[in-house]
């Protein structure tokens, strides 16, 4: 049996802190791009690929069908839309991931880079880097968060995580937008109110975080048509998957002042190209971008919990042993798990 792991490689940090977990210096590999790749070579007669959402082996249609002993794919975290999960179905390939693994880790990023848009962080402590001091420059475009109104794209498990943490902050109001409302006893505790159209939503926005998994119907969701009916000046964070936002959409939105600020670590591909629009683009003051690689889910307290929830799947499909439901996201011939659209 052939166990085909596709991470990245940790240099001197993975080296000097054991607990990465995530990286390539237990000897798997990193190579993944172009058909002289480990992941292509070794992908034709692999039993068993695990993979992260962090440096994902995209895994194609075409790979698949060259795929002939694949049998699971394995996402260490969450989040497996680097699959071709139709193709999955097709060929009869399960496809789980470990659901919940960070879902705590993203919820707090997801605060955090709430609060370092709003309070215009990252210029501040670039002034400071730089040796200048000039109160005015930052001030003039700090707020609080209190008094605002914030939504989330998605109430899942992150979503939803990221209302409960937004109540202490007295916001305005909390919205969310998702195909199916909250329980009534889980909306009334975070005091969320759903809104079903979109555009009505994002209108209604000051802050507009996305909480959601990359599938069909979500590719290209904040697009230049939805970023028209944000509140000008609005701040969007994304730390869902890149390309639920049109990135030179968002870009021109930034330089035009229509958004403020936009924030994540989430990229269309990843690792994301040096010449990248989102390394770069700035709001009209030259400020407005929080993006950083993708970490968010992949703390150290993350890595723990999704390496046990790796392991534990690889021995149950070993042993023959049932998978726990929530982690399947393709059982053998169909889709076990309604995070990636209504099927």
């Amino acid at each position: 049996m052939k166990i085909l792991a596709i991470l990245y490689k940790g240099g001197d940090a993975a080296t000097s802190e054991p607990r990465l977990l995530g990286t390539v210096e237990n000897q798997v590999s990193e190579s993944k791009e172009g058909p002289n790749s480990d992941f292509q070579k070794h992908i034709v007669d692999a039993e068993i690929l695990i993979t992260t959402p962090f440096h994902p082996g995209y895994l194609t249609g075409d790979l698949i069908a060259k795929a002939k002993n694949l049998k699971l794919c394995v996402t260490a975290g969450v989040g497996s839309d680097h699959i071709d999960l139709n193709a999955a179905v097709k060929h009869g390939i399960q496809v789980l991931e470990v659901s919940g693994s960070n879902v705590v880790s993203v919820a707090e990023h997801v605060v955090m880079s709430i609060l370092l848009l709003v309070r215009n962080f990252v210029p501040a402590h670039e002034m400071i880097e730089r040796g200048d001091w000039m109160v005015s420059d930052i001030a003039r475009n700090a707020f609080d968060l209190e008094g605002k109104v914030v939504g989330t794209i998605g109430a899942g498990r992150i979503g939803y995580r990221v209302l409960q943490r937004l109540l202490p902050f007295d916001c305005k109001e909390l919205l969310y937008y998702d195909y199916a409302p909250l329980p009534e006893a889980a909306s009334k505790a975070v005091n969320a109110r759903r809104v079903e159209d979109l555009k009505d939503f994002v209108s209604q926005c000051d802050v507009v975080t996305v909480n959601c998994p990359l599938h069909e119907g979500t590719l290209g969701l904040v697009n230049a048509e939805l970023l028209k009916h944000f509140k000008k000046g609005a701040w969007l964070v994304n730390t869902a998957r890149g390309a639920i936002c049109d990135k030179d959409a968002v870009a021109a939105a930034l330089a035009s002042g229509h958004l403020n600020g936009y924030a994540g670590d989430v990229w269309n591909v990843q690792p994301a190209p040096k010449d990248h629009v989102l390394r770069t683009a700035k709001n009209t003051l030259g400020g407005g971008n929080g993006m950083v690689p993708h970490y968010s889910g992949t703390t150290l307290d993350a890595q723990a919990r999704y390496a046990s929830g790796t392991k534990s799947i690889i021995e149950n499909y070993l042993s023959g042993k049932a998978q726990e439901p929530q982690n399947i996201i393709v059982g053998i011939g169909k889709y076990e798990s309604k995070a990636y659209g209504q099927r």
